[in-house]
């Protein structure tokens, strides 16, 4: 994926209400960006990081400016614009990059399924093979040198786990993809001291035949892409 043009950088003066946050440029200009991530974000939008935006010319948009990217004074790279983690793995499965997930011919994305009325972020098809039904998750929290998920107590999350085990059980494979957004997390742990139960929640689904796939993303103010796979630590 790039981002054309580049992505422009401001310094984060505050982020408020959860969609919107303040910076100001290298130029001295001050304005209000729109952030499409309604999570916690700890660690990810401290005053003085660097925020890497885009700008749409649509003249719908009261914010023009979206924030994609925090460079942070540690010099991490973080993508927190949450609608990015499934166009990556839109354009990964359609490339065949993601070897445990090739293979197959047909790719749909929110499918509705499920005793708890779901969707699922992608749905992959092909002749003569069980379907592959894939949940995607962001990891971007970095505490004491490993990255946690999740940032917040998900019930939303615990729901898909369980949706995701019974689609196991019933024969079909069930994915959860964990993808690393930000630079500086090498290996992923359920976030048993933010969220206990979407660690059981994880840990049962596991048990029942569920896939846990981590893979990280290299990103950049000129693109992202997923890279490697990294080490899920139950």
């Amino acid at each position: 994926m790039k981002f054309a043009p580049p992505l422009r950088p401001a310094r984060l003066i505050s982020r408020y209400k959860r969609f919107l946050a303040d910076v100001v440029t290298p130029e001295g200009e001050t304005f209000t960006l729109h952030c499409a991530n309604t999570g916690a974000m700890t660690g990810c939008a401290t005053p003085g990081d660097t925020v890497w935006y885009s700008t749409s010319d649509s003249p719908t948009r009261k914010y023009p400016a979206s924030w994609e990217l925090t460079e942070t004074q540690q010099g991490h790279i973080i993508c927190v614009n949450t609608l990015r983690a499934n166009q990556l793995v839109r354009e990964a499965l359609t490339a065949q990059r993601i070897a445990e997930l090739s293979g197959y011919q047909h790719l749909r994305a929110e499918v509705k399924y499920g005793a708890e009325r779901s969707r699922i972020d992608f749905l992959l098809q092909a002749d003569n093979r069980p379907e592959c039904y894939i949940e995607v998750k962001s990891v971007t929290l970095l505490q004491t040198g490993r990255g946690y998920f999740p940032d917040a107590v998900t019930v939303r999350g615990q729901k898909h786990l369980r949706e995701l085990a019974t689609i196991a059980q019933r024969g079909d494979r069930a994915v959860m993809l964990f993808t690393v957004l930000h630079s500086g997390i090498e290996d992923v742990s359920p976030a048993r001291h933010i969220d206990a139960r979407y660690a059981e929640e994880l840990a049962q689904a596991q048990q029942s035949g569920v896939e846990i796939l981590c893979y990280k993303a290299q990103l950049s103010p000129t693109g992202m892409w997923l890279e490697r796979r990294l080490e899920l630590a139950l």
